[in-house]
């Protein structure tokens, strides 16, 4: 299940219920506690079928584990275990299915897209995205971002808004980019396996450049929130992150090619990630003034 990183899911459903609330919906708590158990499900099944399929294409016994990539290691040391992997996916997926089909009953047809494509996403990442480099540096972050920001917005007021989609846009930068960084240390192992991401394709140093693009770009959207006026002024906190963003885009150009240097800076992004929407959520629900 990788439970450490589960930490991102609630941040990304706060930052749904917070745009909700800001647009004045009144919000049902037992829908709440829903739409977080299926979007931690999802996360769940995403994570524990990429446990069993990279362990069955040989990955994970070629990966140098770090905290933030290479697998978890439970079913090198626990090959017996495999199937509980698998179980573990589908039992999770089929959960985040009825969840998705109680908010279909509730709100409406509209929502098909969006839990279409999340299921999609979590079937699919680690056999079908992770081959082609483009589609895995977008796939994560729609699934952090629109699907799970908008989905939680749109299973509490039964409408898509601009505000919701120009929220989701923050975890849809950092969360693909998340992935990109996680990706580094992986470079050797991932291609011997016929995993074709940007820092195989193109490098480790080209792919802080694109790394740096993105992590900018995620702070954008508040920006255009606010200036839009559709954003309050408290959105600006998520601001707050951009001296964190700052030292590790340094960091991440300093020691792209050296993994060790490079993990603090791993720490760092993470961290932008967890905190950057919840920053955000906080400045949604600031009274307004």
């Amino acid at each position: 299940m990788k439970l450490p990183f589960l930490i991102l899911t609630p941040a990304c459903v706060v930052l749904g219920v917070s745009t909700a609330i800001f647009s004045g919906s009144s919000i049902n708590i037992i829908h709440v506690v829903l739409i977080l158990a299926g979007a931690l499900c999802a996360h769940i099944s995403v994570n524990a079928l990429n446990e069993y399929y990279d362990f069955k294409s040989g990955l994970d016994l070629i990966t140098k584990p770090t905290p933030f990539s290479g697998g978890s290691g439970a079913l090198p040391a626990n090959p017996d275990k495999t199937h509980y992997a698998l179980i573990t996916g589908v039992l999770t997926l089929i959960i985040t299915a009825c969840v998705g089909l109680f908010f279909l009953y509730v709100r409406g047809i509209w929502l098909l897209p969006l839990g279409l494509l999340g299921l999609v996403t979590v079937v699919a990442y680690t056999t079908v995205c992770t081959k082609n480099p483009v589609v895995c540096l977008i796939v994560p972050g729609l699934g952090f971002g629109p699907v799970m920001v908008m989905g939680t917005d749109f299973a509490l007021t039964g409408s898509y808004s601009w505000i919701s989609f120009t929220a989701s846009l923050v975890p849809f930068f950092l969360v693909s980019d998340l992935l990109l960084l996680n990706q580094f240390p992986d470079v050797d192992a991932d291609a011997a396996v016929g995993r074709w991401h940007l820092p195989i394709v193109i490098g480790r140093k080209a792919s802080a450049t694109v790394y740096t693009i993105i992590l900018i770009a995620a702070y954008v959207p508040v920006l255009v929130g606010y200036a839009s006026g559709i954003f309050p002024l408290g959105s600006f906190l998520g601001l707050a992150t951009l001296l964190i963003a700052a030292a590790t885009i340094k960091g991440v150009f300093r020691y792209a090619d050296d993994i060790p240097g490079l993990l603090p800076y791993m720490t760092r992004n993470v961290v932008i990630n967890i905190v950057t929407p919840i920053l955000l959520a906080i400045g949604f629900f600031l009274p307004r003034g």
